[in-house]
């Protein structure tokens, strides 16, 4: 994407660099991430676009976004097992009020064109919470607490070897996409990678 900067790929734990944004052995935590994967920095054009997506949602932006994001993926591939995408999920009383969920709308067109299943309502969100906008990043972690729940339907999904991934539009401290992976890992999944359009240092 025009002038979009590139995010670094490092460890979701400890930050430092890592090959395709692994998770170093030595960083591994039993019901923890195996990766993560950011396009571009929370900067400039990628900001104005998500902030764009998220208060006033346009096909338009969402495809937009989705295709250089296709384009990133394929520079960079990622090792997978036939890749699930599962979008972070809203409260349903937040959805109602916005209308969408930009994580959703984006996940469908990415996962569409990277010939990736996606299944929308593997997680429910149990728990509303804060936007963490709103929080200082000390807060984050305490406010997503329960707040997910994988979906009992898809049990046996998430236990066939697969790699989930799990979709949001910005990483700042990993909070939500760390809370969601440790649902999944608790339930059996063997391979969960956190996908972000962007990452805000």
């Amino acid at each position: 994407m025009e002038k979009a900067q590139r995010a670094a790929e490092v460890c979701p734990e400890c930050k430092i660099h890592s090959f395709r944004g692994r998770t170093h052995k030595s960083c591994k935590k039993r019901h923890g991430l195996d990766g993560t994967f950011s396009a571009w920095q929370y900067k400039r054009v990628i900001r104005k676009a998500i902030l764009g997506l998220k208060y006033r949602f346009a096909p338009e932006i969402a495809k937009e976004l989705a295709k250089a994001f296709v384009s990133e993926i394929k520079k960079r591939p990622l090792q997978l097992n036939k890749p699930i995408l599962v979008p972070v999920p809203l409260h349903p009383r937040r959805k109602r009020w916005r209308g969408f969920n930009q994580s959703e709308e984006v996940g469908k067109v990415l996962a569409q064109n990277m010939r990736w299943e996606f299944v929308s309502d593997l997680l429910i969100r149990k728990k509303s919470t804060q936007p963490q906008t709103e929080l200082k990043r000390s807060q984050r972690k305490h406010n997503v607490k329960g707040a997910f729940a994988l979906n009992p339907k898809y049990q046996s999904l998430i236990t066939s070897h697969r790699s989930l991934i799990i979709f949001d539009d910005v990483w700042t401290t990993g909070s939500t996409i760390k809370e969601a992976a440790g649902v999944l890992k608790r339930k059996g999944a063997r391979s969960v990678w956190g996908l972000t359009i962007s990452c805000s240092k």
